[in-house]
């Protein structure tokens, strides 16, 4: 997931580079969107993930 953050951000980046703001801005939202998807699962993860054994 965070890959896919990095990759959209790059496309981001590079359109906004060549001028092409709709393309930039719609690339930097999905990479927002993945990388807080991101974080959360990964809280999500170091919550629930190890239970001790009891």
């Amino acid at each position: 997931m965070l890959y896919w953050a990095a990759v959209f951000f790059v496309i981001a980046l590079v359109a906004a580079v060549l001028g092409f703001g709709g393309m930039a801005a719609g690339a930097a939202g999905i990479a927002k969107i993945l990388f807080f998807v991101f974080l959360v699962l990964g809280a999500l993860s170091l919550i629930f993930g190890r239970r001790v054994p009891v």
